[in-house]
């Protein structure tokens, strides 16, 4: 990962995207050569020197204090998630090179978490690492999302961006894809000399000018709560709420669970999609009785 890099094109795209009016600033005169703040403006806003703001945005953020970076999170208008992003980044950008040793992963589920997504039998469950591969899921959560468990190795992101079927399959992807990216961009901030996540990131901006397009755009957002829409190849259109929980035992694991709202024709297909779903045990086909593993992948 070129630090430096990712740390000038954060700055300038968050710097570009606020207008005067918006930093409460008077805009003088009608011909400004860039779209949003200037750097002087900025560094105003930050109280802190141009030269050094200017240092920062061409890509040197070690040694900035927890205070210049509060400062800045301020005048450029960062949410949660940016600022989290722009501090991970002053972290790698000051750390030691031993310091930057990817975490190590382990390749099987802990008993209790896959005894947890069992226990869990009327809401589609899903866990996913950050890689964004699916690692494992209740019956429920299989079928919610068969097309991308009908791939050999799932991975949500191959999916959204190298499978034709997923335009169809999320009716929203346009803003499905961009809250992705921004949810990936996250991640590589926090873990930017990991070899597979970079070989993912590479993979797909060679093969998908939509991801390419998004990757530079450098928004970062938290993958927490909020409603997806699915156009079922089974029972149709699904508007699900998620919730997204970090396993604090298991870093870069994530459980997701999906609920309909009480009495909605979603909450009646999901119904209608469990059955489907549940093993059959007088040996006629289902959802569930076409995988080998109905848990871990």
């Amino acid at each position: 990962m070129d630090t430096r890099g990712e740390v000038r094109e954060f700055f300038s795209t968050r710097r570009a995207r606020i207008t005067p009016d918006q930093a409460g600033l008077p805009a003088y005169g009608t011909n400004r050569r860039v779209p949003g703040l200037r750097r002087e403006e900025v560094a105003m806003l930050a109280g802190v020197s141009v030269d050094y703001y200017t240092r920062i945005e061409r890509g040197d953020l070690s040694g900035a204090s927890d205070g210049v970076l509060d400062a800045l999170a301020r005048a450029l208008q960062l949410d949660d998630a940016e600022t989290a992003h722009m501090f991970d980044l002053a972290r790698i950008a000051s750390a030691s090179p031993i310091a930057h040793k990817p975490r190590k992963k382990t390749d099987e589920l802990r008993p209790s978490i896959l005894r947890l997504l069992s226990a869990i039998t009327e809401a589609p469950a899903i866990i996913r690492d950050n890689y964004f591969d699916y690692r494992a899921a209740n019956d429920l959560g299989r079928a919610l999302y068969a097309p991308v468990f009908a791939e050999a190795a799932p991975n949500s992101a191959r999916f959204a961006f190298l499978n034709p079927a997923a335009q169809d399959f999320f009716p929203d992807w346009d803003r499905n894809t961009q809250e992705l990216v921004a949810t990936m961009r996250g991640e590589a901030g926090r873990n930017p000399f990991d070899k597979k996540l970079t070989d993912l990131v590479g993979e797909l901006s060679t093969r998908s000018e939509r991801f390419r397009t998004l990757w530079a755009a450098h928004n970062v957002r938290y993958h927490r709560t909020g409603v997806k829409r699915i156009n079922h190849p089974i029972v149709g259109e699904l508007e699900l709420t998620y919730e997204a929980f970090e396993l604090p035992a298991d870093p870069g694991l994530q459980l997701s669970t999906y609920t309909a709202e009480p009495g909605s024709p979603s909450e009646d297909k999901l119904r209608l999609l469990a059955s489907w779903a549940a093993p059959d045990t007088t040996g006629g086909p289902s959802l569930a009785s076409d995988a080998t593993d109905h848990t871990q992948i």
